[in-house]
Protein backbone atom coordinates (compact mmCIF):
# COMPACT_ATOMS: atom_id res chain seq x y z
CA UNK A 1 0.00 0.00 0.00
CA UNK A 2 1.11 3.75 -0.96
CA UNK A 3 2.11 6.14 1.42
CA UNK A 4 -0.61 8.62 1.08
CA UNK A 5 -3.01 9.02 4.15
CA UNK A 6 -6.65 7.60 3.57
CA UNK A 7 -9.75 9.44 4.21
CA UNK A 8 -13.29 7.17 4.74
CA UNK A 9 -16.01 9.04 4.44
CA UNK A 10 -19.28 7.27 5.60
CA UNK A 11 -22.25 8.81 4.68
CA UNK A 12 -26.37 8.17 3.75
CA UNK A 13 -27.63 8.14 0.54
CA UNK A 14 -29.38 11.58 0.20
CA UNK A 15 -28.10 14.34 -1.55
CA UNK A 16 -27.79 16.50 1.95
CA UNK A 17 -25.33 13.88 3.15
CA UNK A 18 -23.82 12.96 -0.03
CA UNK A 19 -23.19 16.74 -1.12
CA UNK A 20 -20.64 17.98 1.41
CA UNK A 21 -18.92 14.49 1.66
CA UNK A 22 -18.39 14.92 -2.30
CA UNK A 23 -16.83 18.87 -1.90
CA UNK A 24 -14.17 16.84 0.81
CA UNK A 25 -13.90 14.48 -1.08
CA UNK A 26 -12.57 16.43 -3.83
CA UNK A 27 -10.45 18.77 -1.77
CA UNK A 28 -8.36 16.02 0.01
CA UNK A 29 -7.59 14.51 -2.96
CA UNK A 30 -6.18 17.52 -4.31
CA UNK A 31 -3.86 17.33 -1.73
CA UNK A 32 -2.53 14.08 -2.69
CA UNK A 33 -4.92 11.80 -0.22
CA UNK A 34 -6.60 8.75 -0.67
CA UNK A 35 -10.13 8.85 -1.19
CA UNK A 36 -12.98 6.05 -0.18
CA UNK A 37 -16.39 6.32 0.33
CA UNK A 38 -18.18 3.81 2.66
CA UNK A 39 -21.97 3.48 2.02
CA UNK A 40 -24.82 0.64 1.22
CA UNK A 41 -26.68 -0.30 -1.71
CA UNK A 42 -29.15 2.66 -1.31
CA UNK A 43 -26.40 5.25 -1.06
CA UNK A 44 -24.50 4.03 -3.92
CA UNK A 45 -27.01 5.34 -6.17
CA UNK A 46 -25.97 9.01 -5.58
CA UNK A 47 -22.28 8.73 -6.13
CA UNK A 48 -22.26 9.40 -9.90
CA UNK A 49 -20.57 12.95 -8.92
CA UNK A 50 -18.04 11.36 -6.82
CA UNK A 51 -14.36 11.61 -8.57
CA UNK A 52 -13.76 8.87 -10.45
CA UNK A 53 -10.54 7.60 -8.91
CA UNK A 54 -12.64 7.77 -5.24
CA UNK A 55 -13.27 4.03 -4.39
CA UNK A 56 -16.94 3.41 -3.55
CA UNK A 57 -17.14 0.66 -1.39
CA UNK A 58 -20.67 -0.93 -0.25
CA UNK A 59 -21.49 -2.24 3.36
CA UNK A 60 -24.61 -3.69 4.52
CA UNK A 61 -26.60 -1.28 7.00
CA UNK A 62 -30.31 -1.11 7.96
CA UNK A 63 -32.61 0.98 9.69
CA UNK A 64 -35.59 0.70 12.25
CA UNK A 65 -37.35 3.52 10.81
CA UNK A 66 -38.50 1.73 7.58
CA UNK A 67 -40.20 -1.86 6.74
CA UNK A 68 -41.97 -4.24 8.75
CA UNK A 69 -41.71 -6.18 11.57
CA UNK A 70 -39.73 -9.10 9.57
CA UNK A 71 -37.20 -6.21 8.16
CA UNK A 72 -36.55 -4.60 11.66
CA UNK A 73 -36.12 -7.92 13.31
CA UNK A 74 -32.93 -8.33 10.79
CA UNK A 75 -32.07 -4.55 10.78
CA UNK A 76 -28.77 -5.55 14.18
CA UNK A 77 -27.75 -8.50 12.12
CA UNK A 78 -27.35 -6.52 8.64
CA UNK A 79 -25.44 -3.41 11.25
CA UNK A 80 -23.34 -5.80 12.73
CA UNK A 81 -22.26 -7.56 9.12
CA UNK A 82 -21.30 -4.10 8.05
CA UNK A 83 -19.28 -3.29 11.00
CA UNK A 84 -17.70 -6.33 11.18
CA UNK A 85 -16.37 -5.97 7.34
CA UNK A 86 -15.55 -2.24 7.97
CA UNK A 87 -13.42 -3.42 10.50
CA UNK A 88 -11.52 -5.85 8.60
CA UNK A 89 -11.04 -3.50 5.89
CA UNK A 90 -9.52 -0.95 8.36
CA UNK A 91 -7.05 -3.21 9.62
CA UNK A 92 -5.81 -4.29 6.30
CA UNK A 93 -5.75 -0.24 5.12
CA UNK A 94 -5.50 2.18 7.91
CA UNK A 95 -7.56 4.96 7.31
CA UNK A 96 -5.59 8.44 8.67
CA UNK A 97 -9.44 10.14 9.23
CA UNK A 98 -12.56 8.56 9.64
CA UNK A 99 -15.35 11.30 8.53
CA UNK A 100 -19.42 10.86 8.79
CA UNK A 101 -22.03 12.45 7.35
CA UNK A 102 -25.28 11.05 8.46
CA UNK A 103 -27.68 8.89 7.37
CA UNK A 104 -28.00 4.94 8.31
CA UNK A 105 -25.41 3.95 5.82
CA UNK A 106 -22.80 5.62 7.71
CA UNK A 107 -23.06 3.29 10.52
CA UNK A 108 -20.67 0.37 9.71
CA UNK A 109 -17.51 2.28 8.84
CA UNK A 110 -18.41 5.38 12.01
CA UNK A 111 -18.44 2.17 14.14
CA UNK A 112 -15.80 0.66 13.18
CA UNK A 113 -13.30 3.55 13.57
CA UNK A 114 -14.72 4.20 16.66
CA UNK A 115 -13.84 0.57 17.64
CA UNK A 116 -10.49 0.99 16.44
CA UNK A 117 -10.20 4.40 17.91
CA UNK A 118 -9.22 5.95 14.95
CA UNK A 119 -9.20 10.07 14.36
CA UNK A 120 -12.69 10.95 13.74
CA UNK A 121 -15.54 13.13 13.07
CA UNK A 122 -18.92 14.16 12.09
CA UNK A 123 -20.47 16.88 9.72
CA UNK A 124 -23.73 17.40 10.70
CA UNK A 125 -26.22 19.52 7.97
CA UNK A 126 -28.94 20.61 9.63
CA UNK A 127 -29.43 22.64 12.85
CA UNK A 128 -30.40 19.41 14.78
CA UNK A 129 -28.56 16.47 14.80
CA UNK A 130 -29.80 13.78 12.76
CA UNK A 131 -30.60 10.01 14.20
CA UNK A 132 -26.94 8.46 13.05
CA UNK A 133 -25.05 11.48 13.90
CA UNK A 134 -26.66 12.15 17.34
CA UNK A 135 -25.33 8.16 17.93
CA UNK A 136 -21.39 9.30 17.40
CA UNK A 137 -21.99 12.51 18.55
CA UNK A 138 -20.01 11.80 22.30
CA UNK A 139 -17.66 9.55 20.05
CA UNK A 140 -15.63 11.44 18.01
CA UNK A 141 -12.98 14.27 17.89
CA UNK A 142 -14.93 16.92 16.68
CA UNK A 143 -18.41 18.13 15.42
CA UNK A 144 -18.26 20.49 12.21
CA UNK A 145 -21.74 21.90 12.27
CA UNK A 146 -22.97 22.75 8.73
CA UNK A 147 -25.76 25.05 10.49
CA UNK A 148 -25.30 27.56 13.22
CA UNK A 149 -26.21 27.41 16.14
CA UNK A 150 -26.61 23.48 16.10
CA UNK A 151 -28.19 21.84 18.92
CA UNK A 152 -25.67 19.59 20.27
CA UNK A 153 -25.69 17.04 23.20
CA UNK A 154 -24.93 18.44 26.83
CA UNK A 155 -21.51 18.90 26.87
CA UNK A 156 -20.34 18.54 23.48
CA UNK A 157 -18.71 21.13 21.07
CA UNK A 158 -19.16 21.79 17.88
CA UNK A 159 -16.84 24.02 14.96
CA UNK A 160 -19.18 26.14 12.67
CA UNK A 161 -17.65 24.90 9.60
CA UNK A 162 -20.91 25.77 7.29
CA UNK A 163 -22.02 23.69 4.44
CA UNK A 164 -20.20 23.13 0.86
CA UNK A 165 -21.76 24.92 -1.82
CA UNK A 166 -21.37 23.72 -5.65
CA UNK A 167 -19.26 25.63 -7.72
CA UNK A 168 -21.76 27.56 -9.18
CA UNK A 169 -22.70 28.91 -6.51
CA UNK A 170 -19.80 30.13 -5.32
CA UNK A 171 -19.04 31.90 -8.51
CA UNK A 172 -21.78 33.96 -7.54
CA UNK A 173 -20.61 34.34 -3.88
CA UNK A 174 -21.57 37.99 -2.90
CA UNK A 175 -23.17 39.20 -6.15
CA UNK A 176 -24.27 42.27 -5.95
CA UNK A 177 -27.35 43.36 -4.52
CA UNK A 178 -30.09 44.94 -6.75
CA UNK A 179 -32.29 46.56 -4.50
CA UNK A 180 -36.24 46.77 -5.24
CA UNK A 181 -37.28 49.95 -6.82
CA UNK A 182 -39.44 51.29 -9.86
CA UNK A 183 -37.98 48.18 -12.16
CA UNK A 184 -39.24 44.78 -12.81
CA UNK A 185 -38.63 42.69 -9.66
CA UNK A 186 -37.82 39.05 -9.28
CA UNK A 187 -39.21 36.44 -7.02
CA UNK A 188 -37.71 33.48 -6.14
CA UNK A 189 -40.00 30.71 -5.14
CA UNK A 190 -38.45 27.07 -4.12
CA UNK A 191 -40.06 23.98 -2.38
CA UNK A 192 -36.50 22.05 -2.34
CA UNK A 193 -36.04 20.12 -5.65
CA UNK A 194 -39.46 18.60 -5.50
CA UNK A 195 -40.96 21.89 -4.72
CA UNK A 196 -43.58 22.33 -1.98
CA UNK A 197 -47.60 21.80 -2.06
CA UNK A 198 -48.52 24.32 0.08
CA UNK A 199 -46.19 27.55 -1.36
CA UNK A 200 -48.35 26.03 -4.69
CA UNK A 201 -51.37 27.05 -2.61
CA UNK A 202 -50.37 30.19 -0.95
CA UNK A 203 -47.68 31.82 -2.95
CA UNK A 204 -49.45 33.06 -6.10
CA UNK A 205 -53.02 34.56 -4.11
CA UNK A 206 -50.02 36.17 -1.76
CA UNK A 207 -48.93 37.90 -4.95
CA UNK A 208 -52.31 38.42 -6.00
CA UNK A 209 -53.23 40.56 -3.21
CA UNK A 210 -50.45 42.77 -3.15
CA UNK A 211 -51.36 46.52 -3.89
CA UNK A 212 -50.89 46.76 -7.85
CA UNK A 213 -48.08 49.42 -7.74
CA UNK A 214 -45.94 46.29 -6.18
CA UNK A 215 -47.93 43.78 -8.25
CA UNK A 216 -47.48 44.85 -11.58
CA UNK A 217 -43.24 45.07 -11.09
CA UNK A 218 -43.02 41.37 -9.73
CA UNK A 219 -41.95 38.64 -12.27
CA UNK A 220 -42.30 35.37 -10.41
CA UNK A 221 -39.79 32.07 -10.92
CA UNK A 222 -41.71 29.82 -9.39
CA UNK A 223 -40.62 25.92 -8.38
CA UNK A 224 -42.96 23.54 -8.38
CA UNK A 225 -44.24 19.85 -8.40
CA UNK A 226 -45.41 18.36 -11.37
CA UNK A 227 -49.29 17.66 -10.13
CA UNK A 228 -49.19 21.36 -9.13
CA UNK A 229 -47.76 22.99 -12.12
CA UNK A 230 -50.87 23.40 -14.65
CA UNK A 231 -53.00 24.42 -11.26
CA UNK A 232 -49.92 27.29 -10.29
CA UNK A 233 -50.01 28.52 -13.87
CA UNK A 234 -53.50 28.99 -13.89
CA UNK A 235 -53.72 31.26 -10.59
CA UNK A 236 -50.29 32.97 -11.75
CA UNK A 237 -52.30 33.82 -14.99
CA UNK A 238 -55.72 34.71 -13.57
CA UNK A 239 -54.29 37.09 -11.97
CA UNK A 240 -52.04 38.93 -14.59
CA UNK A 241 -48.77 37.87 -13.02
CA UNK A 242 -45.79 37.69 -14.98
CA UNK A 243 -44.69 34.07 -13.71
CA UNK A 244 -42.29 31.14 -15.40
CA UNK A 245 -43.30 27.69 -13.24
CA UNK A 246 -41.31 24.72 -13.49
CA UNK A 247 -41.10 21.42 -11.81
CA UNK A 248 -36.58 22.24 -11.43
CA UNK A 249 -34.97 24.87 -12.26
CA UNK A 250 -30.88 23.98 -13.22
CA UNK A 251 -30.02 27.47 -12.93
CA UNK A 252 -30.91 28.31 -9.30
CA UNK A 253 -27.51 30.12 -8.75
CA UNK A 254 -28.22 32.36 -11.37
CA UNK A 255 -31.80 32.72 -10.48
CA UNK A 256 -30.72 33.60 -6.64
CA UNK A 257 -28.00 36.00 -7.58
CA UNK A 258 -30.97 37.94 -9.41
CA UNK A 259 -33.86 38.13 -7.23
CA UNK A 260 -34.73 40.67 -4.68
CA UNK A 261 -36.62 37.90 -2.69
CA UNK A 262 -36.44 34.28 -2.01
CA UNK A 263 -39.62 32.31 -0.34
CA UNK A 264 -38.31 29.10 0.46
CA UNK A 265 -37.73 26.05 2.57
CA UNK A 266 -35.31 25.99 4.73
CA UNK A 267 -33.41 22.96 4.24
CA UNK A 268 -29.63 23.19 5.20
CA UNK A 269 -28.06 23.47 1.21
CA UNK A 270 -31.20 25.81 0.68
CA UNK A 271 -29.85 28.36 3.54
CA UNK A 272 -26.18 27.83 2.47
CA UNK A 273 -27.00 29.16 -1.04
CA UNK A 274 -28.69 31.94 0.60
CA UNK A 275 -25.80 33.15 2.77
CA UNK A 276 -22.92 32.65 -0.15
CA UNK A 277 -25.26 34.83 -2.25
CA UNK A 278 -26.92 37.08 0.10
CA UNK A 279 -30.52 37.59 -0.41
CA UNK A 280 -33.02 38.36 1.80
CA UNK A 281 -35.85 35.66 2.32
CA UNK A 282 -39.08 34.64 3.64
CA UNK A 283 -38.42 30.90 4.87
CA UNK A 284 -41.60 28.20 5.82
CA UNK A 285 -40.05 25.38 7.34
CA UNK A 286 -40.83 21.62 6.66
CA UNK A 287 -43.41 21.09 9.29
CA UNK A 288 -42.29 17.04 9.17
CA UNK A 289 -39.01 17.29 8.85
CA UNK A 290 -37.12 15.60 11.74
CA UNK A 291 -36.90 17.06 14.26
CA UNK A 292 -38.28 20.18 13.24
CA UNK A 293 -34.79 20.67 11.70
CA UNK A 294 -35.83 22.84 9.49
CA UNK A 295 -36.58 25.69 11.61
CA UNK A 296 -33.23 25.16 13.33
CA UNK A 297 -31.59 25.47 10.24
CA UNK A 298 -33.66 29.28 9.78
CA UNK A 299 -32.56 30.16 13.12
CA UNK A 300 -29.56 31.83 12.21
CA UNK A 301 -30.89 33.83 9.17
CA UNK A 302 -33.67 34.74 11.17
CA UNK A 303 -31.52 36.00 14.26
CA UNK A 304 -29.32 38.17 12.17
CA UNK A 305 -31.79 39.85 10.38
CA UNK A 306 -31.46 38.07 7.55
CA UNK A 307 -34.78 35.92 7.40
CA UNK A 308 -38.25 35.98 8.20
CA UNK A 309 -39.87 33.11 9.03
CA UNK A 310 -43.43 31.91 8.84
CA UNK A 311 -44.42 28.69 10.14
CA UNK A 312 -46.70 26.39 8.35
CA UNK A 313 -49.03 26.51 10.60
CA UNK A 314 -49.47 30.54 10.05
CA UNK A 315 -48.90 30.70 6.69
CA UNK A 316 -51.77 32.06 4.86
CA UNK A 317 -52.27 34.47 1.85
CA UNK A 318 -52.69 37.95 3.87
CA UNK A 319 -49.78 36.96 5.64
CA UNK A 320 -47.13 35.93 3.31
CA UNK A 321 -48.37 39.17 1.40
CA UNK A 322 -47.98 41.26 4.07
CA UNK A 323 -44.01 40.30 4.32
CA UNK A 324 -43.37 40.25 0.83
CA UNK A 325 -44.52 43.65 1.27
CA UNK A 326 -42.73 44.96 3.95
CA UNK A 327 -39.99 43.71 2.06
CA UNK A 328 -40.17 44.87 -1.14
CA UNK A 329 -41.49 48.14 -0.47
CA UNK A 330 -38.65 48.95 1.73
CA UNK A 331 -34.83 49.03 -0.30
CA UNK A 332 -32.77 50.16 2.93
CA UNK A 333 -34.45 47.01 4.58
CA UNK A 334 -34.43 44.51 1.88
CA UNK A 335 -29.94 45.46 1.40
CA UNK A 336 -29.46 45.24 5.06
CA UNK A 337 -31.14 41.81 4.91
CA UNK A 338 -28.90 40.64 2.16
CA UNK A 339 -25.97 42.01 4.08
CA UNK A 340 -27.10 40.21 6.95
CA UNK A 341 -27.35 37.01 5.07
CA UNK A 342 -23.82 37.00 3.65
CA UNK A 343 -22.41 38.02 7.29
CA UNK A 344 -23.46 34.50 8.12
CA UNK A 345 -22.42 32.70 4.88
CA UNK A 346 -19.52 30.10 4.82
CA UNK A 347 -18.37 29.96 1.42
CA UNK A 348 -15.13 28.71 2.69
CA UNK A 349 -16.69 25.63 4.65
CA UNK A 350 -15.14 22.87 2.31
CA UNK A 351 -11.79 24.78 3.35
CA UNK A 352 -12.70 24.31 6.87
CA UNK A 353 -13.55 21.12 6.87
CA UNK A 354 -10.44 20.44 5.34
CA UNK A 355 -8.87 22.24 8.03
CA UNK A 356 -10.27 19.83 10.44
CA UNK A 357 -9.09 16.74 8.66
CA UNK A 358 -5.74 17.86 8.33
CA UNK A 359 -5.69 19.31 12.57
CA UNK A 360 -7.19 15.48 13.42
CA UNK A 361 -5.84 12.84 10.95
CA UNK A 362 -3.09 10.53 12.32
CA UNK A 363 0.32 10.75 10.48
CA UNK A 364 0.68 9.04 7.08
CA UNK A 365 3.21 6.60 8.63
CA UNK A 366 -0.15 5.23 10.50
CA UNK A 367 -1.12 3.75 7.29
CA UNK A 368 -0.82 0.59 6.68
CA UNK A 369 2.46 -1.41 4.70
Amino acid sequence: MGTAPLLVIAAGGTGGHMFPAQALAEAMLRKGWRVKLVTDARGARYTGGFPHVVEIVEKSSATFARGGALAKVVVPVKIAAGVASALLDMLRDRPAMVVGFGGYPAIPAMAAATLLRLPRMIHEQNGVLGRVNQLFAKHVHAIACGTWPTTLPEGVQGAPTGNPVRNAILERAGAPYIPPGDWPLSLLVLGGSQGARILSDVVPTAVAGLAAPLRDRIRVAHQARAEDLDRVVAAYDAAGIRAEVQTFFHDVPKRMSEAQLVISRSGASTVADLTVIGRPSILVPYAAAAADHQTANARGLVEAGAAILIPESKLDPATLAEQIALILDNPDGAVQMAHAALRIGHPNATDRLVDLVDHLAAPPTHVAA
